[in-house]
C-alpha cells in the first residue's frame, strides 16, 4: 500500500526525476542559462506553481562582477544579463534580496499579496506585484570555499506557495549548486584564459594544447607596438598615474585590435604583440583598419590628457606578415603561449625604426603588398636591418 496517494506518489517520484536529471542528463550542456530555464520547465511539468525564477551568480571577470539567469512563465531560453562592478552602489543593488542575501540572511520571503506598505520597500518587490505574482523567495546557494551564490522563485498562485512547494524547491538547491558551480568553474576557467592569453590561444589550451613544445606554423600579420618614454614617464609621475595612462593606452590600441578580428597575445611593459591570421582573408586589411582606429582612440585620450596638463603620448607601430611558429614555450613548470620566428623579429626591428623614421607606423614590403592601393602607404626606402642580410624596403602608413 502506497503512503501517499496517487497523485502525491507521481509528485514525489516526478521531483526525483527531476534532480536525477539535473544530476546526470545536464552533463554536455555547456552553459547554465539553458539548463537553468530547463529546469524551471520540468518544475512546471510537475505541479508546481512557479511562474519567475532567477540564478544570481558571482564571477571573476575584468568587467563583470557577475550574471543574472532570468526565466519567466513560457520561456525556452532563459535570459542572461551581465551585472558590472559598480552596482553595488547603486539603489537596484541597495535594500534588495540580493543585499540581504549577500549580507548573509539564509531566507528572503516576501508576501505579495499584502499591502506593499507593510513589506519590504524595493523597487524589484514593486515589478513583481505589477506581474501579478503572489509570493517570492530567495535563497542562497553554496559554492566551494565559501561562494555565495543566490536563487529566487516566484508564484502567482493565490495564496503563494505553498510548504510542501517551498520544501520541493529547496531540496534542489544542494544539486543546483553543484551543477551551477561546474559551469561557473568552466565559464572562469575560459575566461581567465582569453583574459591572460587571448581568445584563440585560450581555445586550444582548453582543446588539450598544454605540452611544452606544442604548436603549429601560422601564417599570420604581426604588429608590435610601443609608447614613447615610458621610461621617463614612470619615473617621473606617481604611480597610480602611470597605471591609469598604461590602462588607457591599452584600451585604445587593443579595442580596435580586438573588434576587428586581431589576436592580442602579450602585453610587454608599454607594448604589446598581435596577430591577425591570414585564415581571414582580410585580415591585413583588418589590422591597418584598426591601427587606423586605434589613433583616432589615441587621438581623443591624449585630448583628455591635454586638459589635464598631461603632454601627448606617442607610439610607434611595426607591422610585418609572414609565418610564425604559434604555440607553448617556457620551462617545464611556467609556459607561454606567443608566437615566435624571423617574421616577429623583423616586426619588433621595424617598431624600432619608427623613432629613426619619425613615423608612427611603418611595414615591411611583404606586408604592403597586400595592401597597396585601398591604404596611403608611402616608400620611406631600403634599410639595413639587425639580423637580416639584404636591405629591406620599408612603408609607412598615415591613417
Amino acid at each position: 500500500m502506497n503512503a501517499l496517494p496517487d497523485d502525491e506518489m507521481t509528485k514525489v517520484q516526478s521531483y526525483n526525476e527531476i534532480m536525477l536529471w539535473l544530476a546526470q542528463g545536464t552533463r554536455d550542456e555547456r552553459y547554465m542559462e539553458n539548463i537553468f530555464a530547463a529546469l524551471c520547465n520540468r518544475l512546471q511539468t510537475a505541479g508546481s506553481p512557479l511562474k519567475r525564477a532567477s540564478l544570481h551568480l558571482q564571477i571573476q571577470h575584468p568587467q563583470w562582477l557577475g550574471a543574472r539567469i532570468t526565466w519567466s512563465d513560457g520561456m525556452q531560453i532563459a535570459e542572461i544579463v551581465r551585472v558590472d562592478h559598480d552596482v553595488m552602489g547603486r539603489s537596484e543593488y541597495i535594500g534588495s534580496p540580493a543585499q540581504e542575501i549577500h549580507d548573509g540572511a539564509d531566507v528572503v520571503r516576501e508576501n505579495l499579496e499584502c499591502d506593499p506598505a507593510q513589506g519590504r520597500r524595493h523597487a524589484i518587490f514593486d515589478e513583481l506585484r505589477v506581474m501579478g505574482l503572489t509570493d517570492y523567495v530567495a535563497w542562497p546557494i553554496y559554492h566551494t570555499l565559501g561562494k555565495r551564490h543566490f536563487v529566487t522563485f516566484a508564484t502567482d498562485k493565490p495564496g503563494g506557495f505553498t510548504n510542501a512547494h517551498l520544501a520541493d524547491l529547496f531540496g534542489l538547491l544542494p544539486i543546483l549548486a553543484l551543477v551551477s558551480e561546474i559551469r561557473v568553474k568552466n565559464r572562469l576557467a575560459r575566461t581567465l584564459l582569453d583574459t591572460y592569453v587571448g581568445s584563440h590561444a585560450g581555445e586550444l589550451i582548453l582543446a588539450g594544447a598544454t605540452r611544452r613544445g606544442s604548436g603549429m606554423t601560422v601564417p599570420a600579420a604581426i604588429m608590435i607596438c610601443d609608447l614613447r618614454d615610458f621610461t621617463r614617464i614612470s619615473d617621473n609621475w606617481p604611480r597610480d598615474d602611470v597605471i591609469d595612462l598604461l590602462n588607457g593606452y591599452f584600451d585604445a590600441m587593443s579595442e580596435p585590435l580586438s573588434r576587428r578580428g586581431g589576436e592580442i597575445l602579450k602585453f610587454m611593459g608599454d607594448g604589446l604583440l598581435a596577430i591577425f591570421p591570414l585564415s581571414e582573408p582580410q585580415a591585413c586589411a583588418n589590422l591597418l583598419h584598426a591601427v587606423a582606429e586605434a589613433r583616432q582612440a589615441m587621438t581623443a585620450l591624449n585630448e583628455s590628457k591635454r586638459e589635464d596638463g598631461r603632454a601627448p603620448l606617442n607610439y610607434g607601430v611595426g607591422i610585418h606578415v609572414g609565418d610564425v611558429m604559434y604555440g607553448n614555450i617556457g620551462s617545464r613548470t611556467r609556459l607561454d603561449f606567443t608566437v615566435i620566428g624571423p617574421a616577429v623579429n623583423l616586426a619588433s626591428r621595424l617598431e624600432a625604426f619608427t623613432k629613426q623614421l619619425g613615423r608612427s607606423v611603418v611595414m615591411s614590403r611583404a606586408f604592403a603588398d597586400q595592401v597597396r592601393g585601398e591604404f596611403n602607404i608611402e616608400s620611406v626606402g631600403k634599410h639595413s636591418v639587425r639580423g637580416f642580410n639584404d636591405p629591406v624596403e620599408l612603408f609607412a602608413y598615415d591613417a
